[in-house]
């Protein structure tokens, strides 16, 4: 069974940071070690290719001196004159004169620095060096003393072992004595010349170097892990701060805010969605409670009148026409129970989601109209003056049956809040698309003269039992759901509603539809 071990948010960003250290670091090395490899080689080859082309260019000029008049070789007494190309070779590698080598007389004649180092430090003193130089034939003119009685193969035999020339020179390894050799072999026209220098010398830097980054590359890995912690640790304190604080915030203590930190980064950001968050959730529960509150108060109200109907009755004999009154005046009761229960149950199916709005092309201008004239009818009870101006064949898209009811229930609010002798005007008219993306509207207006609405109510009539204080009389009935379910069938429709009022002067409604 494997266990799972569960690591904080801290610890978790500490080890990424570690393995991102790590990985960065090996790769950086990795590069570095063969960065520096090819380097100390291409450095070595360039200097194993400038020994052969100076020795060669060396022993092409002795080549011409010793083809022209005889000169003796300035050394001593004993030294015989000579016109062999490669006796200075064979002269420099004599160790029993004392003081130092001269230089042939050729050099001391061309007077070139560049020859002059390269004969003192390479061929005098190749101690690290390994030289040796064959004749046109292929036979060996001269080795290197460090070689002893060992030579190198010549150019055509690294050729026939598959070695790969690089113009007039082969870049090879060769292992003489046991000892790895980095190894040039460059031909030339007068003679060919192989260079060598011991491998190991370059493999000791580079296992230096491999060795250094061994040791330090853990080092570096553990101090980025305890780096990475503190800096993790650093980094998520306001988290922390923000934890607290959210324990302490309850449904009883909604009202208050996660600390806001000065600077403008992630977690202020955080703090701020959450604190929105939370200020909504206040708003849905104040919303909540005091739904809970008019609920019970809308329903109290008939069933309070139920039961004490209903106890008066069986209490005392009725005659027939008291209790076709008790009757009728419960019957009042459960069906403003019935508005209120199918009101709820409408809206709560609307917001989730199980009511479909049916998408038809329908006359707005007719439905309207129809309206109109059944609301003028309980216009005339009350004496208003209903006036309309509706223009002809707007055509929208929507559902019938819920652009109706949501029509009659502002028309049938302007009648029922308008008192006696008012007036109410129902306009419809098409609205020009704003901008050339947009597409036209319908405006349908429903302007009253009624008791109006205080200014600072505006906000809150679209909710659930809201109602003005001048609307909570007794000759004004309704269950306050009639606005919150209007709302819902207009922006269902992709519509808007919008209010202005004013006591004692009046309110008017618009609503706005896509027009088809």
């Amino acid at each position: 069974m494997f266990v799972r071990v569960r690591l904080t948010l801290r610890t978790r960003l500490a080890l990424m940071y570690g393995a991102l250290v790590a990985l960065t670091t090996a790769l950086f090395a990795l590069v570095a070690y063969f960065t520096v490899s090819n380097e100390l080689y291409q450095n070595l080859d360039a200097s194993l290719s400038r020994a052969g082309t100076s020795l060669l260019a060396v022993i092409r000029n002795q080549q011409r001196t010793a083809q022209g008049p005889l000169k003796p070789v300035r050394r001593d007494k004993r030294s015989p004159k000579t016109t062999d190309a490669f006796e200075f070779l064979r002269r420099s590698s004599m160790r029993n004169f004392v003081g130092p080598v001269p230089l042939p007389d050729s050099l001391i004649d061309a007077q070139d620095p560049v020859w002059s180092a390269v004969y003192e430090h390479v061929l005098l003193n190749s101690s690290t060096y390994v030289l040796q130089v064959r004749n046109r034939q292929g036979g060996v003119a001269w080795r290197s003393d460090n070689m002893l009685l060992d030579s190198l193969p010549s150019y055509q035999w690294f050729l026939d072992h598959g070695a790969i020339a690089a113009g007039d020179r082969i870049i090879t390894y060769y292992t003489m004595r046991g000892i790895r050799y980095r190894l040039v072999v460059t031909i030339g026209d007068v003679a060919e010349v192989a260079a060598a220098y011991p491998a190991a010398e370059v493999d000791v830097t580079l296992r230096s170097l491999f060795s250094l980054m061994l040791l330090a590359i853990p080092i570096l890995i553990v101090v980025s892990v305890v780096a990475g912690w503190f800096l993790a640790r650093r980094s998520l304190r306001p988290v922390d701060t923000i934890t607290t604080a959210a324990r302490r915030i309850t449904a009883e203590r909604l009202s208050e805010r996660l600390p806001l930190s000065d600077a403008s980064d992630e977690i202020a950001r955080l703090s701020e969605t959450l604190n929105d968050m939370i200020a909504r959730l206040e708003r849905q529960f104040q919303q909540i409670r005091q739904f809970t509150a008019d609920a019970s108060h809308e329903l109290k109200t008939p069933l309070a009148i139920l039961m004490g109907e209903m106890e008066i009755a069986l209490r005392k004999p009725f005659n027939e026409e008291e209790i076709r009154e008790t009757l009728e005046s419960c019957l009042e009761e459960v069906d403003r129970l019935t508005n209120v229960v199918q009101g709820l149950l409408e809206l709560s199916r609307a917001e989730s989601g199980q009511v479909q709005i049916e998408r038809e092309p329908l006359n707005f201008s007719a439905l309207v109209h129809s309206i109109y004239e059944d609301v003028e009818i309980l216009a005339e009870t009350k004496h208003l003056a209903m006036s309309c101006k509706i223009e002809p064949n707007i055509f929208v898209i929507g559902d019938k049956v819920r652009l109706h009811q949501a029509c009659l229930n502002v028309m049938e609010n302007a009648v029922k809040y308008t008192p006696s002798t008012g007036s109410v005007q129902i306009t419809i008219e098409s609205m020009p698309p704003a901008h050339d993306d947009d597409k036209a509207r319908v405006m349908f207006t429903v302007a009253d003269s009624g008791i109006g609405i205080p200014h600072e109510q505006l906000p809150f009539i679209y909710d659930r039992f809201f109602r003005v204080d001048k609307a909570r009389s007794k000759s004004i009935q309704g269950t306050g759901l009639g606005l919150s379910i209007v709302r819902w069938i207009v922006e269902a429709h992709n519509g808007t509603i919008m209010a202005a009022s004013e006591e004692s002067v009046g309110t008017t409604f618009v609503i706005t539809l896509p027009r088809a």
